[in-house]
């Protein structure tokens, strides 16, 4: 049975990561199913300095490397949206937007996102001056004051981060003193660009189009500060995660907050399903438990998996695979690595009809850029063709994608490298053909959508949020004429950045409406479609 594993993981994060190379070393077939991008939330992080035995690593590298040492002992990679699962069977059944998957075991990786805390005005100035990610958001705030609210590790970390943009930082601390290491504190409270106030709370911010004023108060004294800049500013929340555990709600035990319950060996109460990493009740959430947990799980899966091997007589056989070497790597392309290769030539061997991109350049650096780009991509695959059309004027460059002469709607306003590269490709497959399956109910919603709808999105290349929404957008227009989508690399277009007022990304237009931020699904895409 071709779609069955020993085990699925679910999250690509250190803790799933982890228990593929665990898994996969053992010789067990097992898949990393990731609806997003792989390397979790650390990818955001650009130094990693108390991981044992590396002294300094990006968040990003340190993911990267785990992966590639799974990717090498056969663990296999899926992009992929799960939608639910079946656990009543011996061999459990993982819903995607794929298609079902087939697994003696599953491992719930699916990790946190960040908390929101509620004070008065946080809602409504998200994406205008409230924001949640530093790599994603810190640039808009070049040159302006910048409050971080938090008290952890990440608040103190990123604090650090933000100077590199703020003309000042300061920290509201709701406790005593910070809760995280002293030494990750002492860099944040050494630095001459930040202030720390502690016992310190957000009691509202509010402005115009954008965020202009805030106060916040000692919880102790009750003494009330306000702060206003008629040019703006920008207040950062890092005040921890909620867990991503919706998709075991009703199947696993949860505690009061969401995290799922497990035992020291991290099975959950459902035999056969195992969680790991910061989905998990626990103390302590950094890389180094999450690969410790994904350790712990990973071997007691292997138990799980032989004895289900043993009972059911089935065997399933990891896929062999030879990943390119350094000097075909070299020979074929000078923008992609090999791990990348191999992710595109598995796309392009599915892609059901050929496609042309059409670039539109002129002399500038990003149209050079983008043309590199292009001609690297067609060098891997028939199924790709290029033209370049070169104009006149200071317009930056775009390319945009045509199947049987006829114009796809999908333009990307840039150069769709970085976390924009998978979305991307994604958006070629879903445009060459039936692409990625979806729900049946979503398929039929977007055949139904029988007015002109523009999807104006706007993102940045470092944005871990942005490929989703893009992906989604990108899906609907590949199923109904009447939609098409222009993707902008936001920090090449300071117009459309003044224009809606944008401090955060992903924000999205539809029809020249007003701004809204944060990453969507298709059914959330959907839903805001049929309210227009």
């Amino acid at each position: 049975m071709e779609n069955l594993y020993d085990v699925i993981i679910i999250g690509g994060g250190p803790a799933g990561l982890t228990a593929a190379i665990y898994l996969a070393r053992a010789k067990y077939r097992v898949l990393v199913a990731e609806k997003k991008e792989f390397g979790g939330q650390i990818t955001i992080t650009s130094e990693v300095v108390n991981y044992p035995g590396i002294m300094k690593i990006s968040g990003k590298e340190l993911t990267d490397n785990m992966r590639a040492q799974a990717q090498n002992f056969g663990a296999e990679f899926m992009i992929a949206d799960v939608l639910g699962l079946d656990v009543s069977e011996k061999i459990k059944t993982v819903k995607t937007d794929k298609g079902d998957l087939k697994a003696f075991g599953i491992l719930i990786a699916t990790g946190a996102h960040p908390r929101m805390i509620g004070f008065d005005g946080e809602a409504e100035f998200k994406g205008h001056g409230v924001a949640y990610c530093a790599t994603c958001d810190g640039e808009f705030f070049t040159d302006k004051e910048i409050f971080v609210v938090g008290g952890g590790y990440a608040a103190a970390e990123e604090a650090v981060f933000l100077t590199r943009y703020g003309k000042h930082v300061t920290i509201l601390v709701r406790e005593d003193d910070f809760t995280c290491a002293k030494a990750v504190a002492d860099k944040a409270k050494e630095c001459d660009k930040i202030t720390v106030l502690t016992n310190t709370e957000v009691v509202k911010v509010q402005g115009d189009s954008f965020l202009n004023y805030i106060k916040y108060k000692n919880n102790k004294t009750g003494e009330e500060t306000e702060y206003s800049d008629e040019n703006g500013f920008g207040v950062f929340v890092f005040a921890g995660y909620e867990p991503a555990s919706s998709l075991v709600k009703g199947i696993a035990k949860l505690d009061n907050n969401g995290y799922i319950i497990t035992d020291s060996n991290k099975k959950t109460n459902v035999s056969g399903v195992y969680a790991a990493g910061d989905i998990c009740e626990k103390n302590l959430r950094q890389v180094v438990t999450a690969t410790g947990d994904g350790a712990i799980a990973a071997t007691e899966l292997e138990r799980y998996a032989k004895m289900m091997q043993e009972e059911t007589g089935i065997h399933p056989k990891p896929l062999v695979s030879k990943a390119p070497s350094k000097e075909e790597v070299t020979a074929t392309s000078t923008l992609f690595t090999s791990d990348m290769i191999s992710q595109l030539n598995t796309v392009f061997e599915r892609m059901e009809n050929k496609l042309r991109l059409k670039i539109h350049i002129n002399d500038s650096k990003t149209s050079l850029e983008l043309k590199s780009y292009m001609e690297e991509l067609i060098r891997l695959t028939d199924k790709l063709s290029l033209e370049v059309i070169n104009e006149d004027g200071d317009d930056i460059p775009y390319v945009s994608v045509f199947r049987d002469d006829k114009e796809c709607g999908m333009r990307f306003h840039g150069v769709p490298g970085g976390h924009e590269f998978t979305s991307f490709v994604l958006g070629l497959y879903n445009m060459a053909g039936s692409g990625q399956k979806i729900s049946d109910s979503d398929e039929m919603r977007i055949r139904k959508i029988n007015k002109k709808i523009h999807f104006l999105i706007m993102v940045s290349l470092s944005c871990t949020m942005c490929p989703e929404l893009v992906t989604s957008a990108l899906k609907i227009a590949s199923m109904n004429d009447n939609v098409d989508v222009d993707i902008y690399e936001l920090s090449k277009f300071d117009e459309l950045k003044n224009k809606y007022n944008v401090m955060s990304v992903p924000c999205m237009v539809i029809n020249v409406g007003k701004p809204l931020f944060g990453k969507k699904n298709i059914s959330e895409l959907l839903d805001i479609i049929d309210n227009l």
